[in-house]
């Protein structure tokens, strides 16, 4: 009897930490899934010299569910409209110099050049209206100016949200001027997104892979500090199991005792 209860008891003790350590949970019993947890991110924003672009920029977007609110700032670019996406489903990077190839006789980096590393389009970053990919190339409601800052708040597919999560979303600035002439001309031949314009005004000029954001210290068993109220509760368990076993031991003693008399 003596072995069964102490063993009983010592068990639950042990375990008890590990149960106020477990994932907190919802009032139905299951973990707080994932995507329902904000979500800060942020990319910094390199030109692709390889198209001659000298700019650079930054983003910022704070994700929530399906909600996401954008900030981002460029400069240095072209005095013009400039499509810019979240482009998904890929690698998540910006693609190296090397993914260039020859347009109409000329290395550079095109759109179709870049996509098996940050993907195809996933959400247009438009001023207004739309956001799908069916307003990628909508370019009357794009920012214009060689340098801007943009600022919208929206809600995007969930394929974009996951790859948002996943880290495989990726900022890319459109619109590039390759020769010099301070326009979008055919220098480079026609886009090959849509042959009505020149390639220049397709072509990426700023890149950049959206990062989660630092927030405080890392969670535990990962170099940082529990916060207070999981390091009180894993005490609470503690101490509780202590007691348990304690307690234990007394019944145990007081039986033993009981017999004896």
């Amino acid at each position: 009897m003596k072995r069964t209860v102490l063993a009983a008891a010592a068990a639950l003790a042990a375990t008890a930490p590990m149960m106020a350590l477990a994932p907190a949970a919802t009032a139905g019993g299951m973990p707080t899934p994932d995507h329902h947890k904000p979500l800060s991110l942020h990319a910094k924003l390199d030109p692709f010299k390889v198209n001659r672009v000298t700019g650079r920029g930054w983003a910022k977007v704070h994700l929530k569910g399906r909600h996401v609110s954008v900030k981002m700032h460029v400069k240095g670019l072209l005095n013009a409209p400039h499509a810019q996406h979240f482009h998904i489903a890929a690698k998540g990077v910006c693609p190296p110099e090397s993914a260039a190839t020859k347009h109409n006789g000329k290395l550079s980096l095109s759109t179709p050049d870049g996509a098996p590393f940050y993907g195809r389009i996933g959400t247009s970053l438009t001023t207004r209206g739309d956001t799908s990919p069916a307003s990628g190339l909508a370019v009357d409601r794009f920012p214009t100016g060689s340098s801007y800052h943009y600022e919208r708040s929206f809600t995007v597919s969930e394929e974009a949200a996951k790859s948002l999560r996943a880290g495989t979303a990726v900022v890319v600035v459109h619109g590039i001027d390759y020769n010099g002439n301070g326009k979008y001309d055919f220098n480079l031949g026609k886009s090959l997104l849509d042959p009505k314009l020149p390639a220049e005004a397709t072509f990426p000029a700023l890149c950049g892979t959206l990062k989660k954001s630092p927030h405080g210290g890392v969670s535990g068993g990962q170099g940082g500090t529990q916060s207070s109220d999981t390091a009180t509760t894993a005490a609470a368990a503690t101490t509780g199991g202590a007691l348990l076993l304690a307690g234990a031991s007394a019944y145990w003693l007081r039986r033993r005792t009981t017999r004896q008399n």
